[in-house]
């Protein structure tokens, strides 16, 4: 009985030290073998990321903190939200089609709701960043719906592939 009280003890401290270490290896800086930084996106030096959040925690993002997505960049407040989101971009794609938005790198170019033309007037604030709709409904729909919801509705696979679009580059 002894025997099998250390052998538990053992394997749970062998456990604490497992996820302790995962831990730190999460947390620290990306590496070059890492899928960070490319060359093609606009850089970070030509983006005002002042306000930009990341799209795994809430918080402030780093330039040095990146990864290629849709032909453009989303960035982290630290490496291990970088990792995180290269294990599951599709967890995070909501997220990460609003940062693309915020950062400037893509432009809304219709209503995401039903892809027509944006009516001025409907514009609201949605995860710090103005969109616009095409009718008083739409924005309605978005304004009435929670935090979430309303984030999914605008910024999700569908709406966003309606109502957005990389920003064309300067010539």
């Amino acid at each position: 009985m002894k025997q099998n009280f250390l052998n538990r003890r053992l394997l749970s401290l062998a456990a604490v030290l497992l996820v302790a270490s995962v831990t730190v290896i999460a947390s620290e800086p990306m590496t070059s073998s890492e899928p960070m930084t490319s060359s093609e996106p606009k850089a970070a030096s030509e983006l005002d990321l002042a306000g930009v959040k990341c799209v795994v925690a809430p918080k402030d993002v780093q330039a040095s903190k990146s990864a290629d997505y849709k032909d453009a960049k989303v960035y982290f407040c630290c490496g291990g939200c970088a990792g995180k989101f290269a294990a599951n971009e599709k967890k995070y794609a909501t997220q990460a089609n609003r940062q693309l938005v915020q950062s400037k790198q893509f432009e809304q170019t219709g209503c995401p709701m039903s892809g027509n033309k944006v009516n001025p007037e409907t514009m609201i604030t949605v995860d710090g960043v103005k969109v616009g709709f095409c009718c008083e409904h739409c924005q309605a729909k978005a304004e009435s719906a929670d935090a979430k919801a309303k984030s999914d509705m605008i910024f999700g696979a569908k709406a966003f592939k309606k109502g957005f679009q990389k920003k064309a580059k300067a010539s």
